[in-house]
C-alpha cells in the first residue's frame, strides 16, 4: 500500500526489498504501477531481512541466497514487462557483500547499487563501507553508491564523493588535501596544520592539490 501511495503522490524512484513484500501479486502491481508511470525501482536485497525460505533453503545468509532472492523479484518485474531497475545486495559483513555482487554482476546487465548496510558509526563504518564499495568499483562493478552510516548524512555524500574522487570516477572540484602522518623529521607541528587547512578549505569549490609536509625529505615533491 505504501508504495502505491508513493506513486501516486508522484515519487521518482522507489526500492522494493524483496524481504518484506513477499506475495507475487503484490510485487507485480507495484511494477505495474511504475511502469505505467515511467518511474524505476531499486530491487533491495538486505541480507538483514531476507526470505525465510531463501535462509532454509542456502542454510544461512549466503550471497548465493541474497543473489536468488534479487533474481525472483526480477523474475516478477519480467513477468509485467518492467525493466526500469536497478539492484543492491547489501549486507554489513563485507566479504559477504562483495561475493554477492560479484556473483550479481555476471549475471546480470541492470545498474548495480553498492552499498554496505548498517555499516555503523564513524570512524569503523566508514572503514566498512569504503572496503566494500572501493574494491567493487575498482573492479569495474557497480553504477551507483550509497554510505550507509551513523552519523549526519552529510558525512555519507562527503565520503561517496570523496571515493569517486580518489578513484578517479569524478572530476575533482574540492580542494586534495596530502598531509605527512608526522615522525621525528617534522619541524612544524603537522597535525595542527593539517586539520586547520582541512577546515578552511573544507568547502571551497577549488580543485586544488594542497600539501602540508614537515620537512624537506617528500615536500618538494608533494608540494
Amino acid at each position: 500500500r505504501m508504495a502505491l501511495a508513493a506513486l501516486e503522490a508522484g515519487v521518482h524512484g522507489l526500492r522494493l526489498n524483496p524481504g518484506n513484500i513477499r506475495k507475487p501479486e503484490h510485487i507485480k502491481a507495484v511494477a505495474s504501477e511504475a511502469r505505467d508511470r515511467n518511474v524505476p525501482i531499486r530491487i533491495g536485497v538486505n541480507g538483514g531481512s531476507l526470505d525465510s525460505d531463501l535462509y532454509e533453503k542456502h542454510g544461512g545468509l549466503t550471497a548465493q541466497a541474497m543473489v536468488e532472492s534479487a533474481q525472483q523479484e526480477l523474475k516478477y518485474f519480467e513477468e509485467v514487462d518492467f525493466n526500469l531497475v536497478k539492484i543492491s545486495v547489501k549486507a554489513s559483513n563485507v566479504p559477504l557483500m562483495v561475493e554477492a555482487y560479484r556473483m550479481l554482476s555476471e549475471i546480470t546487465d541492470f545498474p548495480l547499487h553498492l552499498g554496505v548496510t548498517e555499516a555503523g558509526p564513524l570512524p569503523g563504518g566508514l572503514i566498512k563501507a569504503t572496503a566494500g564499495i572501493s574494491t567493487l568499483l575498482l573492479e569495474g562493478i557497480g553504477d551507483t553508491i550509497r554510505y550507509s552510516l551513523t552519523a549526519d548524512p552529510i558525512e555519507e555524500a562527503r565520503a561517496g564523493r570523496q571515493l569517486l574522487e580518489s578513484l578517479g570516477l569524478r572530476e575533482r572540484k574540492n580542494v586534495d588535501l596530502i598531509a605527512c602522518p608526522s615522525c621525528g623529521r617534522a619541524e612544524v607541528d603537522v597535525i595542527e596544520i593539517a586539520n586547520r587547512a582541512q577546515a578552511a578549505f573544507a568547502d571551497k569549490k577549488l580543485p586544488l592539490q594542497i600539501a602540508v609536509m614537515g620537512c624537506v625529505v617528500n615536500g618538494p615533491g608533494e608540494a
